[in-house]
């Protein structure tokens, strides 16, 4: 099957990037409404220049340093996606669309022959090549990466010519060409890796519309634009700096007066103490992150290696609530399958959700868990502690006693991960996954032996673990059917349950700055667009 760009192949493999060349849309008004997909369009008739100012809550992962196939948390895809570009693109609707691939051949379900877009380079002038490509697959491949298992059983990467690369499943993965459109997967400059002018954990060196001009970790982030970059005419700005506020009050406040002219946000009370605000819109993207809770069943004489516990834990959860309170009603009750993408399971079908609170009581019973008491540990980040609020109100139904201990997210993620593979000392730990932009690949982290990062409060199970392996594998129609039955074993398992999902609240000021947004988004990353970007004041 042969995968060619359209007429307009460059907007597209750009992640759908607006030119009045490529699309009917007015992108001199920026009027989104006529672009579906988008919550913003950026409007292309603002001249070029300025800085963008961004205000997020977190830094990237500080122990992984800036190595992209390292780096295993949303937040730092999104501060690495301006500078690192990959093969394949998700566009606003999760399909997977051109980037430094321009088109893909599969002769066979298990073949993908990538033809390489001319003309790219690194931004230090360098030529793309496929030696790059097949370098950096091979790398990722090798190394302890908790990407690596997503891109699924590769048996082979081979150059075929300069702008040719060859990869070889040894069985069918459907998820292939959307687990490398993310950040991890990205394209690196292998020669100079290799001859050892560039060590990637400390600089970053990559394709994409932005270079970086100084890095304060947990502080900020200033980047300018790679005046090499392959796309014309882009970035559309001169700079992009990034403030890491944790606090999200002074990232509200920051927009009102001005100084930033947009943030990522997190509490829904921040809607509200927006809504009256001059000149800021404020959006809610839908993405396929989602919450879910940790039961560790590792530690020792813990309730929950009795999956009777888990599973009135598990019925207890009311999901609806849990999205109205923490998420102002945007967030949506899901499965392992992040509700939104094409064949996800209904979470309203699953044996959980057709349980009654007695029957969770009388699971408590049968288990002598009578009085059940213990400690759920959660990180500071909005809307996190509402999420654990109300997962302590549900479980108070069946006699369930939580206390939250609440905690900064480098010291929460240290004790939650940090142990691996020795048995985790939590009781119970609330966190998210990057939903990504196809279903099949969240589940691959409910295999422990795979993900990795959870050995140390998950035991495998290996009925669910073959599953998990033959819903990646099937194609076509037979796809659903083996992902629900992922889904019921999840569901029974429990001890990782999956609860809502979390959308993305983007504000920005409508007087200093107009961005395309997509209103969906797959791995997270509300700067993918960013290249596209207009600043209004200068």
């Amino acid at each position: 099957m042969r995968h060619t760009r359209p007429a307009c192949s460059a907007a597209i493999a750009a992640a759908l990037l607006i030119t009045s060349a490529c699309s009917s849309v007015d992108t001199k008004s920026g009027d989104a409404s006529a672009r579906p997909g988008y919550l913003g369009v950026a409007d292309a008739s603002l001249p070029a220049g300025g800085t963008l100012k961004l205000g997020t809550h977190v830094d990237i992962g500080g122990p992984t340093g800036l190595d992209p196939q390292m780096a295993d948390v949303a937040s730092t895809w999104t501060l690495m996606s301006p500078v690192y570009e990959t093969l394949t693109t998700i566009g606003p609707d999760y399909s997977v669309q051109p980037l430094l691939a321009e088109s893909w051949d599969t002769p066979s379900d298990t073949t993908y022959v990538f033809h390489l877009r001319e003309g790219v380079t690194f931004s230090n002038g360098r030529t793309m090549t496929a030696d790059d490509v097949v370098g950096s697959l091979k790398r990722l491949l090798g190394s302890e990466s908790v990407w690596r298992g997503q891109l699924g059983p590769v048996e082979s990467v081979a150059k075929q010519d300069v702008r040719t690369v060859k990869v070889t499943l040894s069985a069918p993965y459907s998820p292939f060409l959307a687990a490398l459109a993310n950040i991890p997967a990205a394209v690196l400059p292998m020669k100079e890796i290799k001859d050892g002018s560039l060590d990637p954990v400390k600089r970053m060196l990559g394709t994409g519309p932005f270079t970086v001009v100084n890095h304060r970790q947990d502080v900020s982030w200033a980047f300018k634009r790679n005046d090499r970059y392959w796309q014309k005419g882009k970035p559309a700005v001169d700079g992009l700096e990034v403030a890491i506020v944790p606090e999200e009050a002074a990232r509200v406040a920051a927009l009102q007066n001005g100084s930033e002219s947009m943030a990522i946000l997190g509490n829904v009370d921040s809607r509200t103490t927006l809504a009256g605000a001059s000149n800021v819109n404020v959006a809610t993207q839908a993405t396929t992150d989602f919450y879910y809770l940790m039961l560790n069943t590792r530690k020792a004489a813990s309730p929950f290696a009795d999956p009777r516990v888990r599973t009135a834990i598990n019925i207890a959860m009311d999901r609806t609530k849990i999205a109205n309170a923490a998420m102002g009603g945007q967030g949506k009750p899901t499965a392992v399958t992040p509700a939104g993408l094409p064949g996800a399971c209904d979470p309203a079908s699953l044996p959980s959700a057709k349980a009654g609170l007695d029957k969770a009581k009388s699971l408590l019973a049968e288990a002598g868990a009578r009085n059940l008491s213990f400690t759920l540990s959660i990180y500071s980040t909005q809307p996190a502690p509402v999420v654990a609020q109300v997962i302590q109100q549900n479980l108070q139904r069946i006699g369930v006693k939580v206390n939250i201990e609440q905690m900064d997210e480098a010291s929460w993620s240290g004790m939650v991960y940090g142990e691996a593979p020795k048995p985790a000392k939590f009781d119970a730990a609330l966190s998210w996954f990057a939903g990504y932009a196809d279903p099949a690949m969240v589940m691959r982290w409910w295999n422990p032996e795979q993900a990795g990062f959870n050995v140390g409060f998950m035991k495998p199970d290996p009925a669910l673990n073959k599953l998990i392996k033959a819903a990646g594998e099937t194609p076509g129609t037979e796809r659903k059917t083996a992902m629900s039955e992922v889904c019921a074993k999840v569901d029974q398992d429990a001890q990782m349950i999956p609860l809502v999902t979390r959308p993305a609240t983007v504000a920005y000021r409508t007087d200093l700055l107009s961005p395309s947004v997509y209103a969906s988004e797959g791995y997270g990353n509300v700067l993918r667009l960013v290249a596209d970007a207009r600043v209004k004041s200068k």
